[in-house]
């Protein structure tokens, strides 16, 4: 798989019926490797081993309701108290980032309304703030650690 803009980790892999699998530390259990599954795979070891997110706090690939259609979101983490605080979209490495990455994570967002939003092709990451009470966004430096309230 491509090398990525994030620090190397270990996988558990295998093969099975010609395909190559990764094991999720989320879903606990072996998923086809694609270059989307490999960005979400490290990038979520990103977030555990250098941002301190803890993993029982996430979820990946659940659905949610938008507008009356069933959408699936690619990561989700909560606070302690169980309400979503950051969603996570991610892309392929060849897949460049574009307005249409971030509206698809704002349409999600409009039936969680977390307080962070992460798009990442793996070689690229962009993280925003949302401020509800002023219906604005900022772009934040860098991707943010995790705090208890996060």
């Amino acid at each position: 798989m491509q090398k990525l803009n994030l620090p190397e980790y270990s996988f558990r892999l295998k093969k099975e019926r010609g395909k190559q699998l990764i094991f999720d530390l989320i879903r606990k259990k072996f998923v086809v490797l694609t270059p989307e599954e490999w960005v979400r795979q490290n990038f979520i070891q990103y977030l555990v081993s250098e941002k301190n997110y803890p993993r029982n706090l996430m979820a990946v690939e659940k659905q949610v309701k938008v507008n009356g259609k069933q959408r699936r979101f690619d990561l989700l983490v909560y606070s302690r108290n169980g309400q979503p605080r950051l969603i996570v979209e991610f892309k392929a490495p060849g897949v460049k980032i574009t307005q249409d990455a971030f509206d698809q994570v704002v349409r999600y967002n409009m039936a969680l309304r977390v307080d962070k939003v992460i798009v990442s092709n793996g070689l690229q990451h962009f993280a925003c703030t949302i401020d509800y009470k002023k219906n604005s966004f900022f772009y934040l430096k860098e991707i943010p650690e995790y705090t208890p309230s996060v």
